[in-house]
């Protein structure tokens, strides 16, 4: 394991002595700027991690876990997190909890924050607009276990935990096309993601294998909130109605929910006119008419599985290795938002 970088090490770079270290690490106002700003440049470079505990406690674990997330105002994200307490409290570990809010370098400011804290591993899912990871890079020349979950990183050395986004969209959209759908939109979000990019192969493998060419048209990308989905409504509602979509797969319920909602409010039908599939099970898919069909992803188990890999990394169990990807089980929910098949039939009925 790589040697722990101390003030010593930074006075002996700098020539300067390890009291004016300290005082720069601290932007003390007895040294200039100058100075302040050499030192803590210098840390940064050689990886430095600020002590918050005692100095016996140097070379032992902080029983302090770090954890990213995009945002926590989803209920898929507060489940991932409630999973991952679940484990670690029972392990004896604390949690730190930071949001992104899908901002690159929000997400590189907290993931410092946590190295500074001297956290023991890391657990992450990305932004919409982190394109690299180097700002992840000072906790692999530590050995720092990092653990992404739900959207990782392609060719990245490190263990993830997810569904099979891919198959899950393909099930989603097969659906569809059984209860006679052709003209099937896709919501989907930044397509930076692996989560977002697999869903969108998902969806197109669905639409080749049952003879549907796939229109670039009808994929919308957004950051897939409440008004997203309210926007793909009036950008449907605008279409000469021969043209719309007699299908609509969000890669999100919220998103789904809210277009629906503001179709219905138009006169739209579902899903006579239009039938919906969303994804994640959020409660909010329960709570519309009619309830949304949806993809189960299991975010309590995500996280539950998320932090046990991170606790065997830890602990040096070979049962997990930094190449792992870990795939959790989803399935289809099939509410009243996608049966046009049974519509048709009672209108045949009557």
């Amino acid at each position: 394991m790589q040697k722990e970088i101390t003030i010593y090490d930074l006075a002996r770079v700098l020539n300067l002595s390890p009291a004016t270290i300290s005082r720069g690490l601290r932007k003390s106002s007895v040294i200039n700027q100058k100075t302040i700003q050499r030192i803590l440049d210098k840390a940064e470079e050689m990886g430095y991690r600020h002590n918050n505990f005692a100095s016996n406690l140097r070379n032992k674990r902080t029983k302090t876990l770090g954890i990213i997330v995009p945002r926590l105002n989803s209920y898929f994200m507060t489940s991932v997190v409630a999973g991952m307490e679940d484990v670690a409290s029972k392990e004896g570990y604390n949690l730190i909890i930071s949001q992104s809010l899908e901002k690159k370098e929000l997400e590189k400011s907290n993931a410092n924050t946590m190295f500074n804290k001297r956290i023991d591993g890391l657990l992450i899912s990305l932004a919409y607009t982190t394109t690299d990871i180097a700002h992840l890079q000072p906790f692999f020349e530590k050995q720092i276990p990092v653990v992404f979950f739900d959207r990782s990183f392609p060719g990245v050395e490190s263990v993830s935990v997810t569904i099979d986004n891919r198959q899950a969209a393909y099930k989603a959209t097969t659906h569809l096309i059984e209860q006679g759908c052709k003209k099937i939109m896709h919501l989907t979000g930044n397509l930076n993601r692996d989560i977002y990019e697999n869903r969108l192969k998902g969806y197109k493998q669905a639409l080749l294998e049952h003879a549907i060419p796939f229109n670039e048209g009808l994929v919308q990308t957004s950051t897939l909130n409440e008004q997203d989905g309210v926007n793909t409504a009036k950008t449907i509602l605008a279409m000469n109605p021969a043209d719309r979509p007699d299908a609509v797969f969000c890669a999100n319920d919220i998103s789904a929910v809210h277009c629906m909602v503001h179709l219905k409010q138009q006169g739209i039908s579902i899903p006579e006119d239009i039938a919906f599939v969303g994804f994640n099970n959020d409660a909010v898919s329960r709570m519309v008419e009619p309830n949304l069909t949806t993809i189960d992803y299991p975010g309590h188990k995500i996280g539950e599985v998320a932090v046990s890999c991170l606790l065997h990394l830890l602990n040096g169990d070979e049962r997990v290795k930094n190449t792992d990807q870990i795939i959790i089980h989803s399935s289809l929910l099939v509410r009243g938002s996608s049966l046009k098949k049974r519509c048709n039939e009672r209108l045949l009925l009557l």
